[in-house]
């Protein structure tokens, strides 16, 4: 795909000078076969220490403990990346692996288990109705099913922008039929969950081509979600609803975890009476000019 440089800065305002608690930035990919980081760097305000580590999920977490007083605090990521996509392979026909049931060997179920059970409650079974809808093909292999409702959700839900914080719940989201990135991500995780798959939430930057709207990428210009499911002999699959992308090399995953609630960005305490705040995210990711690698 080429090499991409990702520019992700966050400001918080405030209306008076607070103290910082410490602050975990959930911003930087794992170098894998399908990602190398080139250069990275951080630029923080107010200063202070640093010192990374890796969540029980494997993400690569930043704790940050800004030091003294201020009425702002600026976090400014540049990451420039290789991207190594593969291409979506079908699955083998010999393999247990057709749509109901889902079967994983006991050693993979063992380490799936969390990421089966569902967190979110259906009490009038909204969801569970909506999944029994989804009827499934004779003989329709796993992979055909998630490509299926993969492009059920981009086709039949509409997205918006939403700036309020959190991330409804797949009942939300389906009543009003609407959502952002992560509120579509979010019900697909969670209806996998119901019919058994092991799935967890994704997030990281997707690349839009000049963000020119003719593309039709949905997401472009903030961080951004998807769905990631395990399936046997093919492992981490990604699957975006949004955009009704599979595998795709414009996805760049930061992190995965069980619940949105993990995976925010930048997360942390701070101590004092702010008076009103104001949050400024912005998102830049763009292929880097193959004759000055450098810009």
């Amino acid at each position: 795909m080429g090499r991409l440089r990702i520019l992700h800065e966050t400001r918080y305002y405030y209306e008076r000078p607070v103290r910082f608690g410490p602050q975990r930035l959930l911003i930087r990919p794992r170098d894998s076969h399908a990602l190398r980081i080139v250069e990275a760097s951080l630029r923080l305000y107010p200063p202070g220490a640093t010192r990374w580590s890796y969540d029980a999920n494997g993400n690569c977490v930043c704790i940050f403990e800004p030091t003294g007083k201020s009425d702002a605090m600026r976090v400014a990521s540049e990451l420039v990346i290789d991207r190594y996509p593969a291409p979506l392979v079908p699955q083998r026909v010999e393999n247990p692996d057709t749509l109901m049931p889902i079967v994983y060997s006991r050693e993979d179920r063992t380490t799936l288990e969390p990421f089966i059970a569902p967190v979110t409650d259906d009490p009038d079974a909204v969801l569970l109705r909506w999944l029994r809808g989804l009827t499934a093909h004779k003989d329709e292999p796993a992979l055909a099913f998630l490509l299926r409702i993969n492009e059920l959700i981009h086709s039949h839900f509409t997205y918006c922008n939403r700036y309020e914080e959190g991330v409804q719940t797949p009942v939300e989201t389906l009543q009003k039929r609407s959502g952002a990135c992560r509120d579509l991500a979010w019900l697909m995780v969670e209806g996998l969950r119901r019919l058994g798959y092991a799935a967890l939430f994704a997030t990281g930057y997707i690349h839009s081509p000049g963000h020119s709207p003719g593309t039709g990428i949905r997401g472009a210009g903030a961080t951004h979600a998807w769905c990631e499911v395990f399936l046997p002999d093919l492992g981490w699959l990604e699957f975006d609803p949004t955009n009704g992308l599979a595998e795709s090399p414009d996805l760049i995953r930061v992190a995965a975890t069980r619940t949105p609630a993990q995976a925010l960005p930048v997360s942390g305490a701070i101590i004092g009476d702010p008076g009103k705040a104001r949050l400024q995210v912005s998102v830049d990711v763009r292929l880097v000019n193959a004759g000055n690698p450098a810009v």
